[in-house]
């Protein structure tokens, strides 16, 4: 006759044959969840780890009670890298889905909370560190209960940011790519200006020829940076193949090599704010510089904006006088240095 089941034999078998429905939701936390995600979108525990600003052994520790939650290993070393299993690939997806519905509830719970608290995450590029604080300070200002963090990344990591809804929105360049899931829109300029030390001969000269700069030493950004593409795709509208002598990594770097006397570059208006009033570093009155581009505020079609999202958005945009008049001052600085070098070369004594 075969035994009548109970409440003591369902909790016999289902904690010893196949674990019951809720067993993951009693073994597993949220926050395992969310450093596995971390671990397969970095590719690394300890990038994760840095994300999260946790110690690399709690991270290890982590993934291996879910790993002994779920009864199989999640990751497996090839080499140097790491890699999810076939499980680990199946528990990622989930942690997807489930990270995204809180992130939404917590985008709807802050709607009905209307803009006196909640989190604006924004992902930065490098180069646009210079303008997006100055936005995000006035808007702080004006929405005092606003935590915002700000992630500050180049080109290939905020992609892969924006690729994971890491963020509400985003501060980019110029878009290379069209996708009918991204959001683009333009709400600053960001002209780039030919820069080089105040005591380079070009300096004190109005008008100078795009030929000019052909015996010029250029220093230029990384491979894959959008003022680098911008410089050479001018260069070469003009007829000129610039001459390469380094490619530095950042904007404080190359200032750094034409304060040195190592050659010319061309950097974004934004970078040079706090030199215009007085410094080492001189516009060059170069034909068609400025380089007109501008900044785009970019984000996901498949996510909805949050009603703090939106609003900083058109804040941004409406934002867009306050920089321009930065931008006209910084400008006019730079041209009272250089008028300045003209007359000192103008008095200047000519020598037998």
């Amino acid at each position: 006759m075969p035994t009548p089941v109970t409440a003591d034999t369902l909790e016999v078998r289902t904690s010893t044959g196949g674990h019951g429905s809720d067993y993951l939701i009693r073994h597993t936390t949220l926050r395992q969840l969310q450093l596995l995600e971390a671990i397969v979108r970095l590719g690394s525990f300890t990038r994760a780890a840095e994300e999260l600003f946790l110690t690399q052994p709690t991270v290890s520790m982590q993934i291996k009670k879910l790993s002994e939650a779920i009864g199989t290993p999640l990751f497996r070393h090839i080499g140097r890298t790491i890699e999810p299993t076939d499980a680990g690939r199946e528990v990622h997806a989930a942690c997807r889905d489930i990270l995204g519905t809180l992130s939404n509830l917590e985008i709807k719970l802050a709607d009905l909370k209307g803009l006196k608290r909640g989190r604006l995450r924004l992902g930065v590029l490098t180069t646009a560190k210079y303008v997006a604080p100055e936005i995000l300070g006035a808007f702080c200002r004006e929405y005092p209960g606003i935590d915002v963090s700000l992630k500050v990344t180049n080109r290939e990591h905020i992609l892969e940011r924006l690729l994971g809804h890491d963020d509400d929105l985003y501060v980019m360049g110029q878009p290379r790519e069209t996708n009918d899931q991204i959001q683009t829109i333009p709400f600053a300029p960001n002209p780039l200006v030919m820069v080089a030390s105040v005591d380079h001969p070009l300096a004190a000269q109005r008008a100078i020829p795009l030929s000019a700069l052909a015996e010029e030493n250029f220093i230029l950004r990384e491979s894959g940076s959008g003022i680098r593409d911008a410089v050479l795709a001018h260069c070469a509208a003009g007829g000129l193949v610039p001459r390469v002598r380094m490619q530095l990594g950042s904007n404080e770097a190359i200032k750094r090599a034409i304060v040195g006397g190592l050659g010319i570059a061309a950097l974004s208006l934004h970078s040079l704010t706090l030199e215009s009033a007085g410094g080492r570093l001189a516009l060059l009155d170069v034909e068609g510089f400025p380089i007109v581009r501008r900044w785009h505020l970019v984000y996901s079609r498949a996510r909805e904006l949050s009603l703090i999202a939106r609003t900083f958005l058109d804040f941004a945009i409406a934002y867009e006088p306050e920089i321009r008049e930065r931008l006209a001052e910084a400008e006019t600085n730079f041209a009272r240095v250089r008028d300045s070098l003209i007359a000192q070369t103008r008095s200047a004594p000519v020598s037998d």
